[in-house]
């Protein structure tokens, strides 16, 4: 056999599956497969519209706006309302990726017949794909209600930030083996329950890398390590328009706080100076 015929075969034989469109079944394939799954968030038309194209396989519509839009410090005050106005400017951009909307405080907890009308709201007025809900046995039931009328759920554990005032911190939670087997026991039970997939949010790596290893469904990991299915990040802190936030988790690939800066002081500095506009920007 010709060289390059063999060569060409064994390209074929390891080529990641292209995806026209990423779906919950898509996350499952991928980790069969054994490729990384890359998630960050978005809020908005034109952050979606630039992530989706540059090849993201999930967007996060997340809570985190609350923080991060809102200039709230924790994510609780969001509603139910706002985050399905978040996520529809989210998915009039996208194109390709799967859109994940989480469900806001207050919306599920306690009451599984409201987490299955919050639910159904977001799936109805934003169009998003899946929900995600915070905490483990303890929301089951919400859990099961909503998939019975066959919405997509995403589960969370580890440090869950709707709960930051039982915990006091943010610190890495399950460093203590009691907290850390309830961890692995709620895995599984959100994997028995029917959730297409789990983040770990700040958790030790080896107690991630286990999780992740005795799941069929993909662990995305936030402050978890590499050994974990797939990766999220808040966009707005790895593009560095945010720099107070400095966790040892986050990669900062731009420096935007810095850029931007700079930019808006030059145009202050041009219209002052009436350097702007010049003659070829006008009519």
């Amino acid at each position: 056999m010709p060289i390059f015929t063999r060569l060409n075969i064994k390209t074929m034989s390891t080529a990641k599956k292209q995806y026209k469109r990423v779906t919950v079944k898509s996350l499952i394939e991928m980790k069969a497969n054994n490729e990384k799954i890359s998630m960050l968030t978005a809020y908005d038309y034109t952050m979606a519209k630039i992530v989706d194209g540059a090849g993201i396989d999930v967007i996060l519509v997340g809570d985190s706006a609350s923080n991060v839009m809102a200039g709230h410090e924790t994510t609780l005050p969001i509603t139910l309302d706002q985050m399905i106005y978040h996520a529809s400017s989210v998915i009039r951009a996208i194109e390709r990726c799967l859109v994940i909307v989480d469900l806001p405080f207050g919306t599920y907890q306690g009451n599984s017949k409201n987490a299955l009308d919050s639910a159904i709201r977001i799936m109805k007025e934003s169009g998003g794909h899946a929900v995600k809900l915070e905490g483990g046995s303890e929301i089951s039931e919400s859990i099961s209600r909503i998939l019975t009328a066959g919405i997509p759920v995403m589960g969370h554990l580890g440090l869950t930030p709707q709960s930051i005032y039982k915990f006091g911190t943010y610190t890495v939670r399950a460093k203590e083996e009691e907290e850390a087997r309830k961890l692995k026991e709620d895995a599984k039970l959100l994997e028995q329950l029917g959730c297409f997939a789990l983040v770990l949010e700040k958790v030790p790596a080896k107690l991630a890398e286990e999780v992740a290893k005795s799941l069929t469904i993909p662990v995305i990991g936030i402050g978890a390590g590499g050994g974990v299915d797939g990766q999220v990040l808040v966009t707005h802190d790895m593009i560095g328009m945010t720099h107070e936030f400095s966790p040892r988790f986050l990669r900062r690939y731009l420096d935007l706080y810095a850029e931007m800066t700079d930019a808006f002081q030059q145009y202050i500095t041009d219209v002052k100076s009436q350097d702007f506009p010049s003659d070829k920007e006008q009519y």
